[in-house]
């Protein structure tokens, strides 16, 4: 009987020191995904033709001319060669692709939110800025699980191919080619690009949005009228939004471009060049990069994809912001 009693006791101790997560979980993971997932595929729409140009310029060949001088180039080329259907060639991957990134990111950083407010903060403070960024570096680097395998099949459909006349390959028979070539491991070609840049851009995606943002509250409201602890501020005016968003979309691209244009080159190297024997590996394909064409070719098509992220974070997040404050 004692010992039964001590061993309730014990039980008792150790559920005491277990931290709570908030409740009401699986409503909230609901409008994540479904909300994430919306507003994703809101944004891909607005970017793909740059998206499409950016990689057309990463992918270039070293031992032919460059094909193109510059995104206006690309663009005029591309447009004159296939349409608008042509920019968007490609675009049914990632659009399940940017469902899944938006998702998995916004899930996965409350996710780590909750988890750090349960064990190493107050869960009626607001965290502090390097919490945000650990939680948007590992929201990240989640993601770009999920992330590779679409990217892998996305980038090979954007880049032409090097056969003159040649019809370009759909999603399935792609799938399909990759299986047959490298397996399983074959999807996620490129991982390490994909994992330095989610990570490090996650990082700065939600650190970019989250200061900004930070900033407009700090502006609008001093600290002595701010919002009494554990309730939700009040949503920005949509205009500081969207600035806060670009802000975000700028910061996620620039500081991790190279690790996309390497990830970019590895997934479709059997595309521009047919007589590729070797797969390189992502730091060796780095440094022949670094040695061709230096730092300009580690943010070839850098601009561009600046320029198109800041309308397309700038609608993920007031998109996703509103559905949140509606619901």
């Amino acid at each position: 009987m004692a010992a039964t009693e001590n061993a309730l006791t014990i039980n008792n101790e150790i559920s005491m020191e277990l931290p709570a997560l908030p409740p009401n979980q699986g409503l909230e993971a609901f409008k994540d995904i479904s909300f994430g997932s919306f507003a994703g595929m809101v944004g891909k729409i607005i970017e793909y033709p740059f998206d499409t140009v950016k990689v057309r310029l990463q992918s270039q060949p070293d031992h032919l001319p460059l094909r193109y001088n510059g995104p206006l180039d690309c663009f005029r080329q591309s447009f004159r060669a296939e349409g608008l259907r042509g920019l968007y060639r490609g675009i049914s991957a990632p659009m399940a692709g940017a469902a899944v990134e938006n998702s998995c990111l916004f899930f996965s950083y409350r996710v780590v939110q909750d988890i750090l407010r349960a064990t190493h903060y107050s869960s009626t403070e607001p965290l502090p800025f390097s919490a945000l960024l650990m939680s948007g570096a590992a929201s990240g680097s989640i993601t770009s699980l999920a992330l590779t395998p679409i990217e892998l099949i996305k980038c090979k459909m954007q880049v032409p191919s090097d056969s003159p006349g040649a019809r370009p390959p759909g999603p399935l028979k792609l799938i399909v080619s990759v299986f047959r070539q490298d397996g399983i491991l074959g999807f996620w070609r490129g991982q390490m690009g994909t994992l330095i840049r989610e990570t490090g851009g996650g990082a700065a995606w939600f650190g970019g949005y989250e200061g900004v943002t930070a900033l407009f509250r700090e502006y609008q409201h001093p600290p002595s009228s701010s919002c009494s602890a554990g309730r939700e501020p009040a949503p920005l005016p949509l205009h500081q939004q969207m600035i806060a968003g670009s802000a975000a979309g700028i910061s996620y691209n620039f500081i991790f471009y190279p690790a996309d244009t390497i990830k970019s080159r590895l997934q479709t190297e059997d595309i521009i060049n047919a007589s590729f024997s070797r797969r390189q590996t992502f730091w060796v394909a780095g440094k022949a990069l670094w040695q061709q064409h230096g730092l300009s070719g580690l943010y070839r098509g850098c601009g561009i994809t600046c320029a198109r992220s800041a309308p397309s974070s700038a609608f993920i997040f007031t998109v996703f912001e509103g559905l949140r404050s509606y619901f």
